[in-house]
C-alpha cells in the first residue's frame, strides 16, 4: 500500500463532536433532565457516525480499491478479512 489517506477534513467535526461531550458532561453536572441528557448524546453519536462513514467511504475508495486493483491474492484476502471484521463489529453495537 502506497499511502494512507488523508482524513484532517474530518478534525473540524471531531472537535465539534468533543465540544458536544463537554456539553453533555456539564449538563450530568448540572443535574439536567435525563431525556434531554440523552437526546444529546444521540447527537453525538450521529455525528460521530457521520464521520465513520467519511472515514469508511475513503477506506474503500482508496486502500480497499488499491488492493483489489493488485495481483497479490494473499493482499485481497487479508483486506476481505479484515472488512468482515469490521462489518461483524458493527453488529455487535
Amino acid at each position: 500500500m502506497k499511502e494512507h489517506p488523508d482524513h484532517s477534513e474530518n478534525l473540524m467535526a471531531l472537535r465539534r463532536i468533543e465540544g458536544q461531550v463537554r456539553g453533555v458532561q456539564k449538563m450530568i453536572e448540572e443535574r439536567k433532565y435525563c431525556v434531554d441528557i440523552i437526546n444529546q448524546i444521540y447527537a453525538v453519536r450521529g455525528a460521530l457516525a457521520q464521520v465513520e462513514d467519511k472515514i469508511l467511504k475513503r477506506h474503500f475508495e482508496h486502500c480497499v480499491q488499491e488492493v483489489m486493483d493488485g495481483r497479490s491474492h494473499s493482499d485481497k484476502e487479508t483486506k476481505l478479512n479484515e472488512l468482515f471484521t469490521l462489518i461483524h463489529r458493527t453488529r455487535k453495537i
